[in-house]
């Protein structure tokens, strides 16, 4: 045989070891599957060389258009967020670049203590009593809280604001399919007298069109109808508003990426879950907790890991498996360097862009905010429709929108019989940004009132 461990197996080794089984080839080892099923003709095109593929990929990849590359005012859980340089530089150091999960705490000191930096920041940004070291990203994080509702109360019944971002509800939908939960969306305003033997009562504060809510008076209804209140928050927010702790709520949940982590097309993001300590043993994924060895020292383990791939699997709380680990140390890098002062800096910026733009914008003809009551750095916009047909005021002018390269999100389809136009506003939107939206919108509107005046 081989000796060298350099290299594989030869052609007289394999011919020894089938000589050995007693077969003339590997493929007499394959006879039990369908020769139509065994190497079938796929019908690619000829493959191409590196150069080649280079090229291919760098036209494809020019068809893309940067969030910087022109007004931008897409929102919702992933933002445009300014990103110091520092992030990337320190959360994408080699000792903290992998994706696998720090098993060996005795060799992983560095990569749990920040994880644990990230549950302790998080905590304290929500006010709520623990964090999990990490869930996917903000859709998963919202239908696994809303099983460990099902799982405290016993219920099945979950009960959801149509307010709540829309991936969001229907991932909470999807994950419901399996243990054949009953999922009741409402409006937000009609949450509180739903909760009559629901598990839970899901808001969102601020909602999908930036609206805040009295999330404290949906929690007491939760709970004297003896379910849970979960709330999806949205780090920035946290600077200005009342914390999830604060309101009476039982689990916070939120997509993390707005904490120093790209938009990268759709990924890889950061799924914020915190509880009350009573909920701890419900929670999903791991906590990294700090303990002391044998020795006396200061030392940080997986302190909780209640999933399937560690105990029974009847008695564990989720299958999540590969964490989010680097977009949590990610996250923590960004939280250390903003400080208190700096996140609620770059919120206020939001907050102030988004009042300006929206007085702006309602002035215009046929246009009106239609958010209800207060928001925080997002308004839903109501437009004039621009022709007649199916396609709604505000998908058409998203549309019409998109020409002059400003990019808008439409709420049809999305969010029940609403026709409107979502405007997010970040640190990142410049004044030049909003008067591109105002003007183009302007432009549209009095071009439409042109040719229906011709008419």
């Amino acid at each position: 045989m081989n000796k060298n461990p350099y290299s594989s197996h030869t052609d007289a080794d394999r011919a020894a070891m089938l000589e050995r089984v007693g077969i003339k080839s590997v493929d007499d080892l394959l006879t039990a599957i369908p020769k139509d099923a065994l190497r079938p003709k796929l019908g690619l095109p000829v493959g191409m060389s590196e150069l080649e593929i280079q090229t291919h990929l760098e036209s494809l990849a020019a068809k893309n258009r940067t969030a910087g590359a022109g007004p931008f005012f897409l929102g919702g859980p992933v933002q445009r967020r300014y990103i110091p340089a520092a992030v990337p530089v320190l959360a994408l150091r080699g000792e903290f670049l992998t994706a696998y999960t720090p098993y060996q705490p005795e060799v992983s000191q560095g990569t749990l203590q920040s994880i644990f930096e990230y549950q302790s920041l998080i905590s304290e940004l929500l006010a709520m009593d623990v964090a999990n070291s990490s869930m996917y990203e903000g859709g998963s994080a919202v239908a696994e809280a809303a099983f460990m509702a099902v799982r405290t109360t016993g219920r099945k019944k979950v009960v959801m604001a149509s307010e709540v971002y829309f991936e969001f509800r229907r991932t909470v939908r999807t994950y419901a399919k399996g243990p054949d939960l009953e999922i009741v969306e409402v409006p937000t305003r009609d949450l509180a007298p739903a909760a009559d033997g629901a598990a839970c009562l899901i808001v969102q504060h601020p909602d999908a069109f930036g609206g805040l809510v009295d999330v404290r008076a949906i929690a007491d209804a939760a709970h004297a109808a003896g379910g849970l209140c979960i709330q999806v928050t949205e780090p920035h927010a946290n600077a200005l508003l009342e914390p999830p702790g604060a309101l009476g709520v039982d689990i916070a949940v939120g997509e993390g990426q707005p904490l120093g982590i790209a938009m990268s097309f759709g990924g890889p993001y950061l799924g914020i879950l915190a509880c009350r300590m009573a909920l701890v043993r419900q929670m999903p994924g791991r906590i990294v907790g700090e303990t002391h060895d044998a020795r006396g020292m200061r030392g940080f383990v997986n302190t909780l890991q209640t999933r399937e791939q560690h105990i029974r699997r009847e008695k564990a709380t989720s299958n999540i498996c590969t964490n989010e680990a680097i977009a949590a140390i990610t996250a923590a890098v960004y939280l250390g360097l903003m400080g208190p002062e700096g996140l609620r800096a770059a919120a206020r910026l939001g907050v102030a862009k988004a009042h300006a733009l929206a007085h702006r914008l309602g002035a215009l003809p046929g246009c009106s905010v239609s958010t209800d009551g207060d928001f925080f750095d997002r308004f839903a916009l109501r437009v004039p429709r621009l022709a007649p047909g199916r396609e709604g005021s505000g998908y058409a002018l998203r549309n019409a929108l998109l020409v002059d390269n400003v990019i808008v999100e439409a709420t049809a389809a999305h969010y029940g019989d609403r026709d409107d136009l979502i405007i997010q506003c970040t640190e990142m939107t410049t004044d030049a940004e909003m008067d591109a939206l105002v003007a183009a919108i302007e432009s549209i509107a009095a071009s439409v009132r042109e040719t229906v005046t011709a008419r």
